[in-house]
């Protein structure tokens, strides 16, 4: 499948809840965000269904994501679902990581591949501060558990906010140093909770990048040089990937605002009340959940995913200056 714009669309990302068992700051207000009722969220057999017609089209990779969608029941009945489905190359999943040493061995079983962990500090306090409560320890050992158990290279993703965390940089850096785990950082984007987002707490990739440079020299990572655990992935994402000399993990740079990737974007996002996004920052949704719960032929929701791909924008028109005026909050639409 391709865009008017030559893109290859073969990504989907697929939230399964909005609910999450952690308060963000950056992602929503202290009351939470107002959940979905159960009727109104997809359930595991209109996701299969909707990514069965997907693969037939020619996605090969599915994320699924959330709110804390380890918070969701039985998620590993929907992992084996997914992972039966022919033409899907890569299965993996973006956590919190409250939950994952719980279930990293089932997920595992299930079919997952992989794992991508939110985590915005290393610090106890900070960590509590952030996530209105959370534990960093069950993170910790979520980590280290879910690379015990086959779900690697582990994904360790960190949104970069000045005053805030800017000053743990080089501790998450240094982790690949030590561990063959994919650190990545994200540029703080106009998302989330307004009270949080401010143009003066964005930091742009050249300043992260030459923080982290600071510690030893870093260079662009050749994939055909990495070691099985590293080699899978790499290349297929927004993020460019550089590692220290000898170091077993490697270093991403996620950069939406200031070097804007849209030009490279693969993917389309499936909302857990059912919505089929085209872009993470177009407001655009088709409905795929009203014909899916009317007996609507597959002919007709194939015809929706195609409709998704034709009005793709070529890329969103955002920057630090932007203001938070989006009217779904990053939960109701997915990670």
């Amino acid at each position: 499948m391709k865009d008017p714009f030559g893109r290859r669309i073969d990504y989907l990302r697929i939230s399964i809840t909005d609910r999450c068992n952690l308060r963000c700051i950056y992602c929503m207000t202290p009351r939470g965000v107002k959940p979905f009722k159960h009727k109104e969220t997809l359930s595991y057999e209109e996701i299969v269904r909707v990514a069965k017609i997907a693969t037939s089209l020619g996605v090969k990779k599915i994320r699924i994501t959330g709110g804390e969608p380890l918070a969701r029941k039985n998620i590993t009945h929907l992992i084996s679902s997914l992972r039966a489905i022919e033409g899907v190359e890569n299965l993996s999943l973006t956590t919190n990581g409250i939950l994952l040493e719980r279930f990293a061995d089932e997920l595992v079983k299930a079919g997952l591949d992989r794992v991508n962990v939110s985590l915005d500090s290393l610090r106890p306090d900070i960590y509590k501060e952030i996530t209105r409560g959370g534990n960093i320890k069950n993170v910790l050992c979520g980590i280290e558990k879910a690379d015990k158990a086959g779900l690697s290279p582990v994904k360790i993703n960190m949104v970069v906010i000045r005053g805030f965390n800017d000053d743990e940089i080089g501790d998450f850096a240094r982790i690949t140093l030590k561990k063959p785990y994919q650190v990545r950082f994200i540029e703080f984007m106009p998302f989330g909770a307004r009270e949080i987002w401010g143009p003066e707490k964005y930091i742009p990739l050249n300043e992260i990048k030459s923080i982290v440079e600071k510690i030893a020299p870093i260079t662009p990572v050749k994939i055909r040089k990495l070691g099985p655990a590293l080699k899978q992935i790499l290349g297929s994402g927004p993020a460019r990937y550089f590692r220290f000399d000898g170091a077993p993990g490697v270093i991403g740079f996620i950069n939406p605002i200031s070097h804007q990737f849209c030009n490279e974007c693969n993917r389309l996002r499936l909302t857990s009340d059912g919505k089929l996004r085209p872009c993470l920052f177009s407001e655009t949704e088709i409905d795929l959940k009203t014909p899916l719960r009317n007996e609507t032929p597959d002919a007709e929701i194939e015809r929706l995913i195609r409709l998704a791909i034709e009005i793709k924008p070529a890329g969103h028109n955002i920057v630090c200056e932007s203001k938070l005026n989006y009217l779904r909050p990053m939960p109701k639409i997915g990670g």
